[in-house]
């Protein structure tokens, strides 16, 4: 039976949140929905709880964020609730977990080593720490612990970090863009020659190439692609109002017209 009194009184504390869930997970006395979801069934709501809080970051949404950190951190929750019921661990391991892993991976602000090192070199040394951790683990591929379930932009660049490290890459950014030049034309002969399948492959080396790039600009794909989709979107949404303001919409217009717009947003610095 769970702590009615702390569930109805124990504020803003992480215990009233660990309670309300082992109610909500009680099979007797549960939420029927709650009781039969599974670390399968909850995890693509983590996974699109992480994208709203970072829309809300995007957006400057500071009161909107407030509440998608919670709900982000309800999946841990929840995802530590269906482990403690296996006999996998509890919310407290992974609270432990990350902590000591934080102060193991900080050894410049918990330890003896000095904190007067520059921010690539302070990279450096987190990454070294973390190649340590995981052949501790067993994991003696390079590549062994890119996870599966990341985005696939977010995955080509740290594979392609991962390879770097051990001298697999371009020493040049421009045999970097010779590379997707040549991608490029192969895609362009895949889609007059071959079929849908290889045009898909084909397409996937040129993105794969395309990240890359971005890794020797030092640019974050990811991020550098939500923001174009966020620039496309105002662009268009002023496409779409300029139409409107004259009581017509997209079937009533052309690409000419809709070209022109365009410029203009993007005169006007949308």
């Amino acid at each position: 039976m769970y702590d009615r009194d702390l569930i109805e009184n124990g504020g803003g504390s992480v215990a009233r949140l660990l309670e309300i869930m082992r109610a909500l997970r009680d099979p007797k006395t549960g939420c029927p929905w709650d009781i039969e979801q599974d670390f399968d069934s909850i995890a693509p709501y983590t996974i699109e709880e992480a994208y709203e809080v970072a829309d809300a970051i995007s957006r400057r949404a500071w009161g909107e964020l407030r509440g998608e950190l919670g709900d982000l951190l309800l999946q841990s929750v929840y995802h530590a609730q269906m482990a403690e019921e296996a006999g996998h661990f509890t919310f407290d391991d992974v609270a432990r977990d990350i902590s000591d892993k934080m102060v193991a991976r900080h050894p410049h602000v918990f330890g003896d080593d000095t904190r007067d090192k520059s921010a690539d070199q302070q990279v450096e040394d987190w990454e070294k720490i973390k190649a340590a951790e995981r052949a501790a683990r067993a994991k003696t591929g390079i590549l062994a612990d890119v996870a599966l379930g990341l985005p696939a932009l977010m995955r080509a660049e740290k594979l392609q970090k991962r390879a770097a490290r051990v001298g697999f890459d371009w020493p040049e950014i421009d045999l970097v863009i010779e590379k997707i030049a040549e991608e490029a034309a192969e895609l362009a002969e895949a889609r007059a020659t071959l079929p849908q399948e290889k045009i898909a492959e084909e397409m996937g080396d040129l993105l794969f190439v395309m990240a890359n790039l971005a890794r020797h600009l030092k640019v974050d794909p990811e991020t550098a692609l939500r923001k174009a989709n966020e620039k496309f979107s105002r662009r268009f949404n002023y496409i779409e109002d300029a139409l409107d303001r004259k009581g017509r919409d997209f079937s009533q217009s052309d690409l000419d017209e809709m070209e022109t717009y365009w410029q203009e947003a993007k005169a006007k610095g949308l």
